[in-house]
């Protein structure tokens, strides 16, 4: 055809139908063309690409970011100092700041699809809320906790005085309570009551928050550090809060944590069936509507029993196999003396565990600031605190009654009952090396010459006294040499 007819077909002037024929005529370009020469194909033979002369240097972003994490460094002095080096072909300081706020790529965000009672988001609020005591005049501050379903964005806020560990437990079981199932996904921020060490691929979750998760069937996943996006809905309610239900109370004074909850809770409901904004849709949804219709179907039901709280702790039991909690003791097997074990901390007990394995079990608050079971003691110890003054009089009498009037003795005569129980035990070795008569006979003797002790009974049994008849004595002096040191009755004289 005619350029003219072409041009009347294209709806285009005969100039660019000129245009492109010469184009054609020039790249050797004619028709038909190959098969895999499409338009992009075409376009590029015709107009092949041509570098432009770059007249300013870009930044190099990535140095620009880490000179940032250096104290006192700021955007104004590494543009200056941008500018300084490349002078004309410097970007102003608004191109700067676009370039390296985007790090030179453009990025791109993905739009996070959440399905009914598949993940539940935790956060809390930025703002505090004042609290007066009545009494004092002091004021805290309190923490706002919220939680948001992800599919219907249903959410639960309470007021909390801490963001401390049983804090956020018992906001929890609260929080599950209000959504009426338990999710299958908790995903909270990285906060020490949740993780105690943050890692982006590996994060080590609190002992307390996983058996917290375990209990209720459910698993904890945490957003990646720094990544706030990873818990967008939570972001979103926590602003939703702070200017639906914090904003209304502002003018508000609160002088116990219960007033302030009991607010909240009377503002939830207007917040969870106010209608969306921005829907075309003849009946406009609230998050209770969604709640009802993509949640709560399908929650996991709650437990029957809730959830215990229970701290855990390390501790290493010292050399009297006993660990310490709050300056109270509590026995372990004397065998894990030294060795690294785990605490579980309750109300009501104190559970310690070995390599996972439950191996003491006491009372939290018990009577002394001791609680030693038998069991746990080495055999000697057991032996020594089966020993009562009872049982010492006990068998002294089984053997005579000179040998009670002994131990009584021992045991009357000390500041307290246990002083005398080791020359107790001597005698109860004495009447294993010696017959129960002698024994009985010694002590008999020795409480005629007053002198009711160990020594003096040991004394009497190894020089055979107590085979003498009574009052009876063994005369020694021929026994000693006589020499010049030896000094008669006469030298008292």
């Amino acid at each position: 055809l005619s350029h003219d007819k072409i041009a009347r077909a294209c709806q285009l002037s005969k100039g660019a139908v000129y245009k492109y024929v010469h184009l054609a005529k020039a790249k050797g370009i004619t028709w038909p063309l190959a098969d895999d020469v499409d338009e992009a194909a075409l376009e590029a033979l015709l107009f092949p690409a041509q570098e432009k002369p770059q007249r300013y240097v870009p930044p190099d972003c990535f140095q620009i970011h880490q000179e940032l994490k250096r104290k006192g460094v700021t955007l104004q002095l590494l543009w200056a100092e941008y500018v300084a080096r490349y002078e004309t072909q410097a970007y102003r300081y608004s191109r700067f700041c676009a370039c390296t706020a985007s790090g030179g790529i453009s990025r791109s965000v993905a739009r996070q699809l959440h399905k009914g009672g598949e993940k539940a988001f935790i956060d809390y609020c930025g703002p505090t809320v004042e609290v007066i005591d009545r009494h004092s005049g002091e004021i805290r501050h309190a923490q706002v906790f919220v939680g948001v379903l992800g599919a219907s964005s249903y959410t639960f806020a309470e007021a909390t005085w801490t963001q401390s560990l049983p804090d956020w437990i018992g906001s929890h079981q609260r929080m599950l309570r209000f959504f009426g199932g338990v999710p299958e996904l908790l995903v909270p921020d990285n906060l020490k009551a949740a993780v105690t060490q943050a890692c982006r691929y590996a994060p080590k979750i609190n002992t307390t928050y996983t058996e917290l998760a375990t209990h209720y069937g459910t698993a904890v996943l945490p957003a990646r550090p720094y990544k706030p996006k990873d818990k967008a809905k939570a972001e979103v309610a926590v602003q939703v809060v702070e200017r639906w239900i914090l904003a209304r109370l502002r003018h508000r004074t609160f002088f116990s944590l219960a007033e302030l909850n009991a607010a909240i809770a009377e503002l939830l409901p207007q917040l969870n069936q106010r209608p969306f904004q921005g829907r075309r849709e003849s009946r406009r949804e609230s998050r209770q509507d969604l709640y009802e219709t993509l949640d709560r179907p399908a929650l996991k039901p709650l437990p029957q029993d809730d959830y215990e709280y229970a701290e855990w702790r390390h501790a290493k039991p010292g050399i009297d196999y006993h660990v310490a909690v709050d300056k109270r003791f509590y026995s372990v097997p004397h065998a894990l003396v030294g060795k690294p074990l785990e605490l579980r901390i309750t109300a009501a007990t104190v559970e310690v565990m070995h390599k996972g394995k439950r191996v003491a079990s006491h009372p939290r608050h018990g009577s002394g600031r001791f609680s030693t079971l038998t069991a746990h003691m080495p055999k000697s110890h057991r032996a020594h605190r089966e020993w009562s003054p009872g049982r010492f009089l006990n068998w002294a009498a089984d053997i005579g009654p000179c040998t009670a009037q002994v131990v009584k003795q021992q045991l009357e005569n000390r500041p307290h009952p246990e002083h005398g129980y080791r020359a107790c035990l001597g005698l109860l070795n004495l009447a294993k090396r010696y017959d129960r008569t002698r024994l009985e006979a010694a002590c008999e003797r020795t409480l005629m010459i007053r002198s009711a002790r160990y020594h003096s009974i040991a004394s009497i049994l190894k020089q055979g006294l107590d085979q003498l008849p009574p009052g009876e004595e063994v005369d020694t002096q021929e026994e000693l040499p006589l020499h010049g040191n030896v000094r008669g009755a006469d030298y008292y004289h």
